[in-house]
């Protein structure tokens, strides 16, 4: 892989990237930080923000909550990506490898294994959500309406098309993603600015504001369940694109482009999600959300709205399956990076067959599925942001060693400090959820595992590590 000529990191567009999650070298980091804008811009301008809004009405909410709601949660969340995204700049590794510093070598595959299948999950939601966007236009072009239990053949196809499309991206790797996602996110910004427009003139105004307001819990509860179903999702690969970034990059820049790269789309789509709701309460309850804002529109305002939406999911899936890859790989499977994205599309392809196949609600698991897996995940964030605090530097030596020669051995290749503190508060968080807490459970979990890991004393150096 040559790097003198990149007008992007990481290579070139057409080449496929060689380098797995081996830290890259300070002469290959030439990333700057707009760079992370259109990256979690394009990742966040799919059609599953408008279910989120859809569950905000849920809850009870008004609309002028569920602004206030998706504003919070999803600008916040995003701005812990950030800052998740200035560790992958200090060590320039993807976040589960640089969690290997703080967790030990051994004590990082619970949180490893917890990310990448939070990974894999969100793959098989899009791959779910854009084969459902490909049958409906099937139906378009047949003129009756098709099913997917009632078609397994071209629910097939239309899950192997999406598949396919990931492939070729995130296979390529980071240079292809930084290009396509910038691109990428005017045609498809443009048509969902088009489709949004429209769709807000046919909302039922009247039913709009005479929805009352819903309580400070509800609010509450809605703050967590966007968090969880944005940026505390997307915690885990915060490193995962900014480990190119150049190391003079500002942590404050950083921070600000991601915040606001996700929020923006973010909070227009969940918000117009809320409307629509709010305007029509039967989408909160519908199978498939993404067929039934179609039906709402005329054959000629559908079809871009479709593609709007598969454009939409195709660009976060990218990304997902990219640092889904590099998961793996932290796992200790030794293979190329592509061969790694290729095994993890091919689990998300099987989960795809079963919500679309067999399962009897597809939502219903959707929010289940974010609300649970939001709790290990806020408990390793609230541990590797107080790990920040004190670690400037990384050892890439004994990031990439395994062994008890790894100055990341520690004790049996275990951070007890670090790894107790991740169990506790996740025995915490599903305490209060199992209380009915839901709201306030991914709060006081990241609360408990950043002052319990702050109160053993934090960041322990590496042998070879200095204060930098």
């Amino acid at each position: 892989m040559t790097t003198t000529t990149d007008t992007v990191p990481g290579g070139t567009l057409t080449a496929i990237e060689q380098r797995g999650i081996e830290p890259v070298p300070d002469d290959e980091r030439n990333g700057n930080p707009f760079q992370l804008f259109w990256v979690w811009f394009a990742a966040n301008i799919s059609v599953l923000g408008l279910p989120l809004g859809a569950t905000l009405v849920a809850l009870g909410l008004n609309i002028w909550q569920a602004v206030i709601v998706a504003l919070i949660g999803a600008f916040g969340s995003f701005a812990l990506v950030g800052i998740v995204s200035v560790a992958g700049r200090r060590g320039g590794a993807p976040s589960m490898t640089l969690s290997r510093a703080i967790f030990g070598v051994r004590g990082n595959a619970g949180p490893t294994l917890v990310s990448l299948l939070s990974r894999l999950g969100w793959e098989t939601v899009n791959t779910t959500t854009a084969a459902f966007v490909l049958l409906s236009l099937f139906s378009l072009i047949a003129g009756d309406p098709i099913a997917a239990k009632d078609s397994p053949v071209l629910t097939l196809v239309a899950i192997a098309v999406f598949v396919v499309c990931t492939l070729l991206v995130s296979g390529l790797g980071h240079a292809a993603i930084l290009v396509i996602q910038r691109w990428a996110t005017w045609i498809f910004g443009a048509l969902n600015v088009v489709v949004g427009a429209f769709l807000v003139a046919t909302v039922d105004w009247d039913a709009v504001t005479a929805t009352p307001a819903g309580s400070w819990s509800a609010v509450l509860l809605g703050i967590g369940t966007i968090a969880a179903g944005t940026g505390i999702g997307w915690a885990n690969a915060g490193a995962d694109m900014a480990r190119y970034q150049k190391t003079t990059a500002k942590a404050a820049h950083l921070i600000a482009s991601s915040a606001a790269g996700a929020g923006i789309p973010l909070l227009l789509l969940i918000a117009l999600g809320s409307l629509l709701t709010a305007g029509s309460p039967d989408l909160a309850h519908a199978p498939d959300p993404v067929a039934a804002i179609r039906q709402m529109l005329p054959a000629g305002m559908a079809v871009p709205y479709l593609i709007a939406a598969f454009g939409g999911l195709l660009l976060s899936n990218h990304l997902s399956v990219y640092s889904a890859g590099l998961t793996t790989l932290t796992l200790g499977i030794r293979v190329k990076r592509v061969y790694a994205v290729t095994l993890d599309v091919v689990v998300t392809f099987a989960g795809a067959i079963y919500f679309m196949l067999i399962a009897g609600d597809f939502y219903g698991p959707f929010i289940t599925f974010i609300s649970l897996l939001a709790i290990p995940i806020t408990a390793w964030l609230g541990v590797f942001l107080v790990d920040m605090l004190k670690r400037r530097t990384y050892d890439p030596a004994a990031l990439m060693d395994v062994r008890r020669t790894s100055a990341y051995w520690y004790r049996g290749g275990i951070e007890w400090r670090a790894v107790g503190s991740w169990i506790i508060a996740i025995a915490l968080g599903y305490t209060m959820r199992g209380m009915g807490q839901d709201g306030t459970a991914w709060i006081a979990t990241f609360i408990a595992a950043a002052v319990l890991y702050f109160a053993l004393g934090g960041a322990r150096p590496a042998q070879k590590e200095t204060d930098a």
